[in-house]
């Protein structure tokens, strides 16, 4: 016996050492795997911004009459082009110095532009309102801004030496010069500004030098292999990247994969007071948030890939861009920390570290208490919430998301909206951004009737060859150019290209041209694209909306093997959802004084709130949930907000901080898209997580968990 027993004894401890080599291996070869993925892939994401594609055609939506009409346009140009009006004005009227100089910038513009442009640069035009205002026309090869930006800076710089001489270059080329200048803080600006917002936050929750700089460790990993995926998915057109989606990208994988760290550091922290051995409490902790933060990102990552339902490319785009930085969030934060986490142990926490045998003091100290009001007054926190969630609702009246004027789509002055206010106060406001329309030749006479007889058209002219001027502008007769048997026209509206009488016109113009038999008459040009892009939006919004309720509801009943409790939780996110856009409305109207939001930004707003939102009822839901099955419905449910009641705060002050640097750059989109996240957030964690939830939760009972076992009996 004794001979069998030392072989047992021997054998324990060859496999006790064996798992303890395990154990330290096994995070270090995590950590080395890391290293090599992000070593290879970090070059690769510094080189996005050389596969973005921010030109117009990556936001066209798909099945519009403009989108038809660009493809169309490529016959009679050979390549895609886009308008730049360069507009002088000087108060009393032009002086000959400044028409000799105009006329010198025009042949200077001709000679160092020649290689950037499709077609010979039309002017000067004078205006013939008055004497104070000329303008030179010029086409651009493609709409690449980078490209543009570089054109438009040398003409600024050049149009801009005169005293007392305003120039301004205005156009779509101006515009989307300013667009791409925008978006080249994405890369620097905005993750350096979120980064330290997230280390100053997890400086404070974790009160440690050493926490903070393993998550943000982990989140820069998780960065690095998504922007490097996105990049040669993008290069290889498998995936479109815009400057937007990449922006947002960003946000997402630095504000969620930090949502995921808090709750696996904090449930490591409790574990680490019952376990002795850090391997033990790393592994008891990971497999207990395993399945709330796989559930979390997944329902973030399927809303996201709804969007692929929307006829928008650039809505399309940033579901897969979106999908790929979240699933490489969850990544790093399941295999990168934890390794982290188990190497270091208890040392992370330091100079607070959890003793082996303490006691957790949550249910104690704040989040106690709430537990507890909530225990005592459930019926009357749940209505009271309920009633200040449906007052706040009624800013919805106030939104006005029909879309942004461009001239009032930046949250600073750019020169190309100041250029088009003063091209409408000297010229027909549509001049040099012509609306085209694109017919059968045998028809071109009657299309053109039907165009010039519609209210709100200035101009119109058949395609020759070469642009079109302003009226006034000298252009030589020639024959209309017929491509393929089609002819085009181009026209010049009385009203901006981006202003609603400009849409009516387009709206007109569409009527009477689709009127003429034979003629299979289409309406595009710049004004048409950002019509027909309001107007997509406005149905992607009613189409995708309930797809993303019915994705989210079933996640949650399969996670939470609940059917009243999922209905409750997707009842109180949309409540919280109108009451954040109720919110929006009126500091939008009232507060920042902005002319509107876009049609897509309540599509963009309920995907982020009520994917992200939800992330905060999984966290708490599933915690009650497992304290349920151990001390019943009611004190499982107050157990549970009392555990996760820091960790999950920590967690949404992190994300709505994240999303609130999205406003360092000077959109109107996405600072409202900013705001409304990052209150929408704050509003989902301190008062729907916090007060509704839990005490609907009370209020319902055991019938939460209607059909599980937890509905038919006590533990």
């Amino acid at each position: 016996m004794t001979a069998v027993q030392d072989v047992e004894k021997s054998t324990e401890s060859r496999a006790g050492r064996s798992r303890g080599v395990w154990r330290w291996l096994l995070p270090v070869l995590a950590i080395l795997a890391w290293l090599a993925v992000g070593g290879g892939l970090s070059p690769l994401s510094a080189k996005t911004s050389d596969v973005q594609k921010n030109d117009n055609m990556s936001y066209l939506p798909q099945s519009a009459e403009s989108t038809k009409v660009q493809e169309q346009l490529i016959r009679f140009t050979k390549t895609q082009s886009n308008a730049g009006i360069v507009i002088y004005t000087r108060a009393g009227g032009l002086t000959d110095a400044d028409r000799q100089k105009i006329a010198g910038d025009l042949g200077d513009f001709r000679g160092h532009l020649a290689d950037q442009l499709a077609a010979p640069p039309i002017g000067p035009v004078f205006s013939q309102k008055d004497d104070e205002a000329a303008e030179i026309i010029l086409s651009f090869k493609g709409a690449d801004p980078n490209a543009l930006g570089d054109s438009v800076r040398y003409i600024r710089d050049r149009a801009k030496n005169t005293p007392g001489l305003e120039a301004h270059v205005a156009g779509p080329a101006g515009l989307f010069a300013d667009f791409g200048a925008s978006f080249k803080g994405i890369d620097t600006t905005l993750l350096e500004v979120t980064g330290i917002i997230v280390l100053v936050i997890l400086i404070l929750v974790y009160r440690s030098p050493i926490l903070p700089l393993v998550v943000l460790s982990s989140a820069a990993f998780a960065l690095a292999i998504a922007n490097g995926a996105v990049y040669l998915l993008a290069k290889q057109n498998v995936i479109t990247l815009t400057g937007q989606s990449q922006g947002i990208m960003d946000v997402l994988v630095l504000g969620a994969g930090t949502d995921y760290a808090l709750l696996l550091v904090s449930r490591y922290r409790e574990e680490l007071r019952r376990y002795p051995s850090r391997f033990e409490a790393i592994r008891v902790a990971w497999r207990a948030v395993l399945a709330p933060i796989l559930a979390s990102g997944g329902t973030v990552i399927v809303a996201l890939l709804c969007l692929l339902v929307s006829d928008l490319k650039s809505n399309q785009s940033l579901g897969p861009v979106g999908a790929i930085g979240i699933a490489s969030a969850l990544l790093a934060m399941l295999t990168l920390l934890p390794a982290f986490l188990a190497l270091l142990g208890r040392v992370a926490f330091f100079p607070f570290r959890p003793k082996y045998g303490s006691h957790p003091s949550e249910e104690h100290g704040l989040w106690g208490r709430v537990a507890r009001l909530v225990g005592r007054r459930a019926r009357l926190v749940w209505i009271l919430t309920t009633l200040v969630l449906l007052v706040m609702a009624g800013g919805l009246f106030r939104l006005n998301a029909n879309g942004i004027p461009l001239d009032r789509s930046f949250v600073t002055t750019q020169d190309s909206t100041v250029g088009q206010k003063v091209i409408g106060q000297h010229f027909p406001a549509g001049s040099g951004t012509p609306t085209v329309v694109i017919a059968n030749a045998d028809q071109l006479g009657p299309v053109l009737d039907a165009t010039k007889g519609t209210s709100g058209v200035a101009q119109a002219v058949p395609y020759t060859g070469s642009p079109v001027g302003p009226p006034g502008a000298f252009t030589p007769p020639a024959p209309p150019l017929v491509v393929d048997g089609l002819v085009r026209i181009d026209v010049t509206l009385d009203s901006a290209p981006d202003s609603n009488a400009g849409y009516d016109t387009i709206h007109a113009l569409r009527r009477s041209v689709h009127g003429v038999a034979g003629a299979d008459a289409k309406v595009g040009g710049f004004t048409a694209v950002n019509m027909d892009v309001q107007d997509t939006a406005r149905r992607d919004r009613s189409v995708i909306i309930p797809i993303v309720l019915a994705v989210v509801f079933v996640i949650l009943v399969l996670l939470l093997r609940s059917i009243l409790a999922p209905l409750a939780l997707i009842i109180t996110v949309v409540l919280s959802f109108f009451a954040t856009l109720g919110a929006s409305g009126y500091v939008f109207r009232d507060l920042f004084h902005f002319a509107g939001a876009d049609s897509a930004f309540p599509l963009f707003a309920f995907v982020f709130l009520v994917a992200l939102g939800v992330d905060y009822n999984i966290f708490l839901m599933t915690r009650v949930r497992e304290e349920a099955g151990k001390r019943g419905h009611r004190a499982g449910t107050l157990a549970g907000l009392a555990v996760t009641g820091g960790v999950i705060t920590s967690a949404g002050l992190v994300l709505a901080s994240t999303f609130a640097s999205l406003s360092v750059l000077p959109l109107v989109f996405l600072a409202e898209l900013a705001f409304t996240v990052a209150f929408g957030v704050l509003l989902d964690t301190l008062v729907v997580r916090s007060l509704l939830v839990p005490a609907l939760t009370v209020e319902m009972g055991r019938a939460s968990w209607w059909p599980s076992k937890l509905w038919r009996g006590e533990p």
